[in-house]
Protein backbone atom coordinates (compact mmCIF):
# COMPACT_ATOMS: atom_id res chain seq x y z
CA UNK A 1 0.00 0.00 0.00
CA UNK A 2 1.46 3.38 -1.00
CA UNK A 3 2.71 5.45 1.91
CA UNK A 4 0.42 8.36 1.00
CA UNK A 5 -2.63 6.09 1.10
CA UNK A 6 -1.57 4.57 4.44
CA UNK A 7 -1.15 8.06 5.89
CA UNK A 8 -4.57 9.11 4.59
CA UNK A 9 -6.29 6.02 6.02
CA UNK A 10 -4.55 6.49 9.37
CA UNK A 11 -5.65 10.12 9.45
CA UNK A 12 -9.23 9.10 8.72
CA UNK A 13 -9.09 6.48 11.47
CA UNK A 14 -7.79 9.00 13.98
CA UNK A 15 -10.49 11.46 12.94
CA UNK A 16 -13.21 8.81 13.32
CA UNK A 17 -11.95 7.73 16.74
CA UNK A 18 -11.75 11.38 17.80
CA UNK A 19 -15.34 12.00 16.64
CA UNK A 20 -16.63 8.97 18.56
CA UNK A 21 -14.76 10.10 21.68
CA UNK A 22 -16.13 13.64 21.34
CA UNK A 23 -19.72 12.39 20.98
CA UNK A 24 -19.27 10.18 24.04
CA UNK A 25 -17.92 13.03 26.15
CA UNK A 26 -20.72 15.40 25.11
CA UNK A 27 -23.54 12.95 25.79
CA UNK A 28 -25.00 11.02 28.71
CA UNK A 29 -24.96 7.28 29.31
CA UNK A 30 -27.26 6.18 32.14
CA UNK A 31 -27.45 2.62 33.40
CA UNK A 32 -30.48 0.47 32.70
CA UNK A 33 -31.39 0.64 36.40
CA UNK A 34 -29.85 3.04 38.91
CA UNK A 35 -30.61 4.92 42.10
CA UNK A 36 -32.30 8.27 41.49
CA UNK A 37 -31.24 11.42 43.37
CA UNK A 38 -33.41 11.82 46.45
CA UNK A 39 -33.66 14.55 49.07
CA UNK A 40 -35.93 13.83 52.01
CA UNK A 41 -36.04 15.51 55.40
CA UNK A 42 -35.92 13.17 58.36
CA UNK A 43 -39.06 14.64 59.90
CA UNK A 44 -41.22 13.97 56.81
CA UNK A 45 -44.42 12.20 57.91
CA UNK A 46 -45.20 8.62 56.96
CA UNK A 47 -48.21 7.42 55.00
CA UNK A 48 -50.97 5.80 57.06
CA UNK A 49 -53.04 2.76 56.04
CA UNK A 50 -56.49 3.73 54.75
CA UNK A 51 -55.72 7.45 54.45
CA UNK A 52 -56.87 9.65 51.58
CA UNK A 53 -54.11 10.53 49.12
CA UNK A 54 -54.21 13.29 46.50
CA UNK A 55 -51.89 13.07 43.50
CA UNK A 56 -51.18 15.42 40.60
CA UNK A 57 -49.39 14.96 37.29
CA UNK A 58 -48.36 17.95 35.16
CA UNK A 59 -46.06 18.41 32.18
CA UNK A 60 -44.68 21.92 32.80
CA UNK A 61 -43.15 22.45 29.34
CA UNK A 62 -39.99 23.77 31.07
CA UNK A 63 -41.95 26.83 32.34
CA UNK A 64 -42.06 28.29 28.82
CA UNK A 65 -45.69 29.39 28.87
CA UNK A 66 -48.09 29.71 25.95
CA UNK A 67 -46.83 32.70 23.94
CA UNK A 68 -44.66 30.62 21.61
CA UNK A 69 -44.75 28.22 18.70
CA UNK A 70 -41.55 26.25 19.13
CA UNK A 71 -39.82 24.66 16.17
CA UNK A 72 -41.09 21.18 17.17
CA UNK A 73 -44.70 22.33 17.78
CA UNK A 74 -45.74 22.09 14.13
CA UNK A 75 -45.94 18.88 12.10
CA UNK A 76 -43.36 20.23 9.64
CA UNK A 77 -40.96 21.13 12.52
CA UNK A 78 -40.83 24.73 11.27
CA UNK A 79 -42.17 26.67 14.25
CA UNK A 80 -40.51 30.10 14.59
CA UNK A 81 -39.50 30.01 18.29
CA UNK A 82 -36.55 28.38 20.02
CA UNK A 83 -36.66 29.61 23.62
CA UNK A 84 -38.84 31.56 26.09
CA UNK A 85 -37.91 34.89 27.63
CA UNK A 86 -36.74 35.24 31.23
CA UNK A 87 -39.96 37.12 31.97
CA UNK A 88 -42.13 34.22 30.77
CA UNK A 89 -40.06 31.71 32.75
CA UNK A 90 -40.61 33.80 35.90
CA UNK A 91 -44.35 34.17 35.22
CA UNK A 92 -44.82 30.41 34.72
CA UNK A 93 -42.85 29.63 37.86
CA UNK A 94 -45.14 31.91 39.87
CA UNK A 95 -48.23 30.33 38.33
CA UNK A 96 -47.10 26.75 38.90
CA UNK A 97 -46.43 27.55 42.56
CA UNK A 98 -49.85 29.20 42.86
CA UNK A 99 -51.71 26.20 41.43
CA UNK A 100 -49.81 23.62 43.47
CA UNK A 101 -50.37 25.62 46.66
CA UNK A 102 -54.08 25.89 45.94
CA UNK A 103 -54.45 22.20 45.05
CA UNK A 104 -52.16 20.92 47.84
CA UNK A 105 -51.62 17.44 46.37
CA UNK A 106 -49.73 14.95 48.52
CA UNK A 107 -47.63 13.70 45.60
CA UNK A 108 -46.80 15.75 42.49
CA UNK A 109 -45.40 14.15 39.32
CA UNK A 110 -43.77 16.76 37.08
CA UNK A 111 -42.37 16.30 33.57
CA UNK A 112 -40.20 18.48 31.32
CA UNK A 113 -38.31 20.32 34.02
CA UNK A 114 -35.04 21.81 32.79
CA UNK A 115 -31.66 21.82 34.45
CA UNK A 116 -28.58 23.23 32.76
CA UNK A 117 -30.28 23.82 29.40
CA UNK A 118 -29.13 26.72 27.24
CA UNK A 119 -32.73 27.42 26.12
CA UNK A 120 -33.80 28.28 29.68
CA UNK A 121 -30.71 30.17 30.86
CA UNK A 122 -29.25 27.07 32.56
CA UNK A 123 -31.92 27.16 35.29
CA UNK A 124 -32.37 24.34 37.78
CA UNK A 125 -36.15 24.47 37.65
CA UNK A 126 -36.71 21.78 40.25
CA UNK A 127 -34.55 23.73 42.71
CA UNK A 128 -36.54 26.89 41.95
CA UNK A 129 -39.78 25.09 42.73
CA UNK A 130 -38.38 23.51 45.88
CA UNK A 131 -37.34 26.93 47.18
CA UNK A 132 -40.94 28.10 46.89
CA UNK A 133 -42.62 24.88 48.08
CA UNK A 134 -40.24 23.60 50.76
CA UNK A 135 -42.86 23.96 53.50
CA UNK A 136 -45.23 21.63 51.65
CA UNK A 137 -42.86 19.07 50.15
CA UNK A 138 -39.99 17.89 52.34
CA UNK A 139 -39.13 15.08 49.90
CA UNK A 140 -38.29 15.06 46.18
CA UNK A 141 -36.82 12.58 43.72
CA UNK A 142 -35.65 13.24 40.17
CA UNK A 143 -34.40 11.56 37.02
CA UNK A 144 -33.05 13.04 33.80
CA UNK A 145 -34.35 11.78 30.47
CA UNK A 146 -32.46 14.20 28.20
CA UNK A 147 -28.99 15.44 28.94
CA UNK A 148 -26.04 16.55 26.83
CA UNK A 149 -23.34 19.20 27.06
CA UNK A 150 -23.94 20.17 23.43
CA UNK A 151 -26.54 19.12 20.85
CA UNK A 152 -25.57 20.00 17.26
CA UNK A 153 -29.19 20.45 16.11
CA UNK A 154 -29.39 23.83 14.32
CA UNK A 155 -32.31 24.94 16.53
CA UNK A 156 -30.51 23.97 19.76
CA UNK A 157 -26.71 24.39 19.42
CA UNK A 158 -26.07 24.11 23.13
CA UNK A 159 -26.66 22.12 26.27
CA UNK A 160 -29.89 20.32 27.15
CA UNK A 161 -31.19 18.92 30.42
CA UNK A 162 -34.73 17.64 30.99
CA UNK A 163 -35.99 15.63 33.92
CA UNK A 164 -38.85 14.00 35.74
CA UNK A 165 -39.41 15.11 39.33
CA UNK A 166 -41.67 13.80 42.08
CA UNK A 167 -42.50 15.99 45.08
CA UNK A 168 -43.96 14.39 48.20
CA UNK A 169 -45.44 15.56 51.49
CA UNK A 170 -44.63 12.10 52.83
CA UNK A 171 -41.39 10.26 53.38
CA UNK A 172 -39.70 8.66 50.37
CA UNK A 173 -37.36 5.88 51.48
CA UNK A 174 -35.67 5.33 48.13
CA UNK A 175 -36.03 6.12 44.43
CA UNK A 176 -34.73 4.58 41.23
CA UNK A 177 -34.52 5.38 37.55
CA UNK A 178 -35.46 2.64 35.08
CA UNK A 179 -34.36 3.16 31.48
CA UNK A 180 -37.13 2.64 28.91
CA UNK A 181 -36.41 1.21 25.45
CA UNK A 182 -34.90 3.81 23.11
CA UNK A 183 -36.38 4.98 19.83
CA UNK A 184 -34.78 3.64 16.68
CA UNK A 185 -32.18 5.95 15.12
CA UNK A 186 -28.63 5.90 13.80
CA UNK A 187 -25.84 5.30 16.37
CA UNK A 188 -24.71 8.95 16.46
CA UNK A 189 -28.18 10.53 16.69
CA UNK A 190 -29.18 8.08 19.40
CA UNK A 191 -26.52 9.51 21.71
CA UNK A 192 -28.11 12.98 21.53
CA UNK A 193 -31.74 11.80 21.70
CA UNK A 194 -33.98 11.70 24.77
CA UNK A 195 -33.62 8.62 26.94
CA UNK A 196 -37.10 8.09 28.36
CA UNK A 197 -37.38 6.56 31.81
CA UNK A 198 -39.57 5.57 34.73
CA UNK A 199 -38.90 7.37 38.01
CA UNK A 200 -40.05 5.08 40.83
CA UNK A 201 -40.27 6.52 44.36
CA UNK A 202 -41.04 4.17 47.26
CA UNK A 203 -43.01 5.62 50.19
CA UNK A 204 -43.27 3.52 53.37
CA UNK A 205 -46.74 2.99 54.88
CA UNK A 206 -46.93 2.67 58.64
CA UNK A 207 -47.30 -0.96 59.57
CA UNK A 208 -44.97 -2.31 56.92
CA UNK A 209 -46.52 -1.61 53.51
CA UNK A 210 -45.18 0.54 50.67
CA UNK A 211 -46.56 2.75 47.93
CA UNK A 212 -44.68 3.06 44.65
CA UNK A 213 -45.23 6.49 43.06
CA UNK A 214 -44.20 6.20 39.40
CA UNK A 215 -43.58 9.14 37.06
CA UNK A 216 -42.94 9.01 33.31
CA UNK A 217 -43.10 10.80 29.96
CA UNK A 218 -43.34 8.40 27.02
CA UNK A 219 -42.26 9.05 23.45
CA UNK A 220 -44.72 10.31 20.84
CA UNK A 221 -43.86 7.83 18.09
CA UNK A 222 -46.54 7.69 15.43
CA UNK A 223 -43.96 6.33 12.97
CA UNK A 224 -42.27 3.95 15.44
CA UNK A 225 -44.98 1.98 17.19
CA UNK A 226 -42.60 -0.88 17.96
CA UNK A 227 -40.57 1.28 20.35
CA UNK A 228 -43.72 2.63 22.01
CA UNK A 229 -45.03 -0.91 22.45
CA UNK A 230 -41.74 -1.93 24.06
CA UNK A 231 -41.90 1.09 26.41
CA UNK A 232 -45.46 0.18 27.40
CA UNK A 233 -44.55 -3.50 27.77
CA UNK A 234 -41.70 -2.64 30.14
CA UNK A 235 -44.02 -0.38 32.13
CA UNK A 236 -46.63 -3.14 32.29
CA UNK A 237 -43.92 -5.53 33.48
CA UNK A 238 -43.04 -3.21 36.37
CA UNK A 239 -46.70 -2.86 37.38
CA UNK A 240 -47.20 -6.63 37.24
CA UNK A 241 -44.12 -7.11 39.41
CA UNK A 242 -45.37 -4.61 42.00
CA UNK A 243 -48.74 -6.36 42.02
CA UNK A 244 -47.14 -9.74 42.57
CA UNK A 245 -45.14 -8.34 45.49
CA UNK A 246 -48.23 -6.81 47.10
CA UNK A 247 -46.99 -3.23 46.70
CA UNK A 248 -49.63 -0.54 46.09
CA UNK A 249 -48.75 1.84 43.28
CA UNK A 250 -49.87 4.86 41.28
CA UNK A 251 -48.41 5.75 37.89
CA UNK A 252 -48.91 9.24 36.47
CA UNK A 253 -47.43 11.16 33.58
CA UNK A 254 -47.54 12.31 29.99
CA UNK A 255 -48.13 9.22 27.87
CA UNK A 256 -48.30 11.10 24.53
CA UNK A 257 -51.20 8.88 23.40
CA UNK A 258 -54.90 9.47 22.81
CA UNK A 259 -57.79 7.51 24.32
CA UNK A 260 -60.07 5.66 21.87
CA UNK A 261 -62.21 7.96 19.75
CA UNK A 262 -60.18 11.16 20.09
CA UNK A 263 -58.02 10.49 17.03
CA UNK A 264 -61.05 10.76 14.75
CA UNK A 265 -62.13 14.12 16.15
CA UNK A 266 -58.77 15.80 15.51
CA UNK A 267 -58.14 17.79 12.33
CA UNK A 268 -56.16 15.82 9.75
CA UNK A 269 -53.00 17.91 10.26
CA UNK A 270 -53.08 17.20 14.02
CA UNK A 271 -53.28 13.43 13.57
CA UNK A 272 -49.68 13.06 12.39
CA UNK A 273 -48.41 12.74 15.98
CA UNK A 274 -50.64 9.75 16.80
CA UNK A 275 -52.11 6.49 15.59
CA UNK A 276 -55.74 5.45 15.88
CA UNK A 277 -55.04 2.36 18.00
CA UNK A 278 -52.20 2.95 20.43
CA UNK A 279 -50.33 0.71 22.83
CA UNK A 280 -51.88 1.97 26.07
CA UNK A 281 -54.54 -0.74 25.81
CA UNK A 282 -51.95 -3.09 27.32
CA UNK A 283 -52.22 -1.00 30.50
CA UNK A 284 -55.89 -0.02 30.65
CA UNK A 285 -57.06 -3.56 29.85
CA UNK A 286 -55.50 -4.72 33.13
CA UNK A 287 -55.39 -1.74 35.48
CA UNK A 288 -57.70 1.19 36.33
CA UNK A 289 -56.97 4.33 34.27
CA UNK A 290 -57.87 7.98 34.93
CA UNK A 291 -59.58 9.22 32.87
CA UNK A 292 -61.14 5.86 32.07
CA UNK A 293 -61.77 4.87 28.46
CA UNK A 294 -65.43 5.83 28.95
CA UNK A 295 -64.55 9.24 30.36
CA UNK A 296 -61.89 10.05 27.75
CA UNK A 297 -64.04 8.88 24.85
CA UNK A 298 -67.57 9.83 25.92
CA UNK A 299 -69.83 12.85 25.64
CA UNK A 300 -67.99 14.66 28.48
CA UNK A 301 -64.52 13.99 27.11
CA UNK A 302 -63.73 17.73 26.85
CA UNK A 303 -63.48 17.99 30.64
CA UNK A 304 -60.62 15.47 30.46
CA UNK A 305 -58.54 17.28 27.82
CA UNK A 306 -55.04 17.81 29.20
CA UNK A 307 -53.19 19.14 26.14
CA UNK A 308 -53.41 22.58 24.54
CA UNK A 309 -50.98 22.48 21.60
CA UNK A 310 -48.92 25.54 20.74
CA UNK A 311 -50.00 25.17 17.11
CA UNK A 312 -51.93 28.43 16.42
CA UNK A 313 -54.57 26.47 14.49
CA UNK A 314 -55.68 24.95 17.80
CA UNK A 315 -57.77 27.37 19.86
CA UNK A 316 -57.96 25.53 23.18
CA UNK A 317 -57.41 22.17 24.90
CA UNK A 318 -58.51 19.48 22.45
CA UNK A 319 -57.00 16.13 23.46
CA UNK A 320 -56.05 13.90 26.40
CA UNK A 321 -52.41 12.82 26.75
CA UNK A 322 -51.92 12.67 30.53
CA UNK A 323 -53.20 9.84 32.73
CA UNK A 324 -53.04 8.00 36.01
CA UNK A 325 -53.00 4.24 36.31
CA UNK A 326 -53.27 2.69 39.75
CA UNK A 327 -53.24 -0.62 41.55
CA UNK A 328 -56.72 -2.08 42.12
CA UNK A 329 -56.30 -1.83 45.90
CA UNK A 330 -56.41 1.98 45.69
CA UNK A 331 -60.01 3.25 45.81
CA UNK A 332 -60.70 6.21 43.53
CA UNK A 333 -62.58 9.04 45.26
CA UNK A 334 -62.55 11.77 42.63
CA UNK A 335 -60.49 13.13 39.74
CA UNK A 336 -60.43 16.17 37.48
CA UNK A 337 -58.38 18.27 35.09
CA UNK A 338 -57.85 21.86 36.24
CA UNK A 339 -58.50 23.76 33.03
CA UNK A 340 -59.87 27.28 33.44
CA UNK A 341 -57.00 29.15 35.07
CA UNK A 342 -54.09 27.01 33.82
CA UNK A 343 -54.30 27.62 30.07
CA UNK A 344 -51.37 30.09 29.91
CA UNK A 345 -48.92 28.16 32.07
CA UNK A 346 -47.99 25.18 29.88
CA UNK A 347 -49.16 23.27 26.83
CA UNK A 348 -50.41 20.64 29.31
CA UNK A 349 -52.96 20.99 32.09
CA UNK A 350 -52.70 19.45 35.56
CA UNK A 351 -54.60 16.24 36.25
CA UNK A 352 -55.41 15.44 39.89
CA UNK A 353 -56.94 12.39 41.56
CA UNK A 354 -57.77 11.35 45.12
CA UNK A 355 -57.67 7.79 46.45
CA UNK A 356 -58.02 5.85 49.66
CA UNK A 357 -54.99 3.73 50.46
CA UNK A 358 -55.82 0.13 51.45
CA UNK A 359 -56.60 -0.29 55.15
CA UNK A 360 -54.26 -2.09 57.51
CA UNK A 361 -54.50 -5.88 57.39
Amino acid sequence: MPRVLRTALLSLLILAVGLVALVYVLTWHPAARESAPLLCQAEAPQLQPGQALKVMTWNLQYLAGKRYVFYYDLPDREGPDERPTAEDLAYSLDEVVRVIREEQPDIVNLQELHEGARATDYQDQLALLQERLADLYPCASQAFYWKAAFVPHPRILGSVGMKLATLSRFRIERAERLQLPLAESDPISRQFDKKRALLVSYLPIRGGGRLAAINTHLDALADDQETLQRQVAMTRGLLDQLQSEGISWVLGGDFSQLPPGQYERLAQVQRSYYVRDNGLKALWSRYPMIPSVEEGSGAQQAQWFTHYPNDPRVKGPDRTLDYFFHSPDLTRIEARVRQGDTLRISDHLPLTARFFLPPAH
